[in-house]
C-alpha cells in the first residue's frame, strides 16, 4: 500500500492599503466655463477635454472628482483651484 500524501500550499496575498484622496469640484454661480476650464488644465494638469468634461459634469451634477491621487500630491493642486476662486476639497 502506498501512503498518498496530500499537500497544500497556502497563498498569503499582501494587500496594500491605497490612500487614495480625491479633488470634488462643486459648482457656484460665479465662475465661466473658460475660468473653470482653464483652471483645471493649469492646477490638474488636464487636457483641454478632461477639463471640459469636468466642467460640463459639475455644471449638471453639482460636483465632480477632478483628480485622484496621494494627498500630498493633492494638496497644493486643491490649494490652486481655490485660489483661483473655485469650490473645492480634498475627501
Amino acid at each position: 500500500m502506498s501512503a498518498k500524501e496530500k499537500t497544500s500550499e497556502e497563498l498569503l496575498v499582501e494587500e496594500t492599503v491605497s490612500t487614495q484622496n480625491e479633488i470634488v469640484l462643486y459648482n457656484d454661480d460665479v465662475n465661466t466655463f473658460d475660468h473653470v476650464i482653464e483652471t483645471l488644465i493649469y492646477a490638474c494638469d488636464h487636457t483641454s477635454q478632461q477639463a471640459e468634461q469636468c466642467s460640463l459634469i459639475v455644471h449638471y451634477k453639482g460636483k465632480c472628482t477632478v483628480k485622484t491621487g496621494e494627498y500630498d500630491d493633492l494638496k497644493p493642486r486643491c490649494s490652486k483651484l481655490l485660489e483661483a476662486g473655485l469650490s473645492a476639497e480634498i475627501i
